[in-house]
């Protein structure tokens, strides 16, 4: 028996769990897995009841499933970051979730910048999820706080580039760190080469900013460089803005791209606007050899919440991810072909692409044309 834990979370976040879980049983049941599901009410309704965001017990008991399914983090009865981080980065880094899997393919029927264009898209992010910019370095000085550290900070600068810089005393001054590792980026770019491999992919496309970055990003190319040729594979090198063109103008030539954090963040919320939304993104935090934590890429949309007009089409698909995580590939493939026999009838859109289907019809739709096939 396989163990998943359930974190349905905030705003639209219980309604996309609820139809992914109809979709789950369907293939646990064409498949025969068995996997118990329980629910953790982890999220803004806890929080604002009792004051804890994310308890070590609660923690513990999570550590204990094979695979966690998260719906939505985020209120606006809470100050911004404390559920996001409290829950969701508290989660990813505990339990070392260092791969951000990001899969973006175009869905017959569904309206979007590429659509009707007979466009072959079929790219993976893999998107380092534990370092660069995103390991809270930084600060400020300046403004009230201590003048010795804004003397530290000029004269850094001024003995980095020759050259003065005028802070006066009323000035502050900011600064954030970015960190890449050895080891941090060999792991997930060898995750990158391995699962270009299994798709019967040559190429590697490694994303960075190395001409202005050439610290960690020089760093970074090292780690694409030593994968390449442990794997016998090519690679190619991008800057993230080239990559921000090519996927706009031709998004064919990409299939698996390895990126860090903060890049990699920017360029699947592009990669989704191109599949029709956000509500068609799905994602998975993956840690290969413990927990992995699989979301749809939306956020909690508390605007929307219990109106039934969210699109749960990222959370299923999100499911699907976790599926194959869990060893049932072919129940994986089932689910993302279902959602796809769905979505190209016409008949099932929820209203963020215009169309008038509810969530649970979306949900009941996929899972009836899963139990037919």
């Amino acid at each position: 028996m396989q163990k998943v834990g359930v974190i349905p979370g905030d705003g639209i976040g219980p309604e996309v769990v609820r139809e992914a879980r109809k979709v789950l049983d369907v293939a646990c049941e064409r498949c025969g897995a068995s996997i118990d599901f329980e629910e953790f009410p982890l999220g803004a309704a806890h929080y604002l009841r009792t004051g804890e965001v994310l308890a070590d017990e609660t923690v513990s008991r999570l550590g204990e499933k094979h695979a966690i399914l998260l719906g939505a983090m985020g209120d606006p009865r809470v100050r911004p970051g404390v559920l996001e981080k409290g829950v969701l980065l508290r989660l990813r880094f505990h339990f070392d979730q260092y791969i951000n899997l990001r899969p973006v393919q175009l869905f017959e029927g569904v309206p979007g910048p590429l659509a009707g264009r007979d466009r072959k898209v079929d790219m993976t992010f893999v998107r380092e999820n534990t370092e660069d910019f995103y390991v809270g370095l930084g600060g400020r000085v300046g403004r009230g706080r201590s003048r010795t550290d804004l003397d530290l900070v000029r004269r850094a600068y001024e003995a980095k580039f020759d050259v003065g810089i005028d802070l006066r005393d009323e000035d502050e001054l900011a600064f954030q760190i970015g960190v890449v590792t050895k080891g941090g980026a060999d792991r997930v770019v060898d995750f990158a080469f391995g699962l270009a491999k299994e798709k019967g992919l040559r190429l590697v496309t490694s994303v960075d900013k190395a001409n202005v970055l050439t610290e960690v990003y020089g760093l970074w190319r090292e780690a694409v460089e030593r994968a390449s040729k442990r794997h016998g594979m090519d690679r190619e090198f991008l800057y993230v803005d080239a990559v921000a063109l090519h996927m706009v103008r031709s998004p064919e030539r990409f299939g698996v791209l390895v990126t860090p954090n903060l890049f990699g963040d920017i360029l699947t919320d592009l990669g989704a606007a191109l599949q029709g939304g956000l509500g068609f993104a799905p994602s998975g935090n993956i840690n290969p050899g413990g927990v992995s934590m699989f979301e749809p890429v939306h956020g909690s949309a508390p605007d929307i919440a219990g109106k039934g007009l969210a699109n749960p089409v990222g959370a299923i698909l999100s499911s699907a991810l976790m599926m194959k995580a869990l060893g049932h590939p072919e129940a994986a493939k089932d689910m993302e072909r279902a959602v796809r026999d769905v979505l190209a009838g016409g008949r099932h859109m929820t209203a963020d692409i215009g169309g008038g289907a509810s969530t649970s019809a979306v949900g009941d739709a996929v899972a009836s044309r899963l139990r037919s096939m």
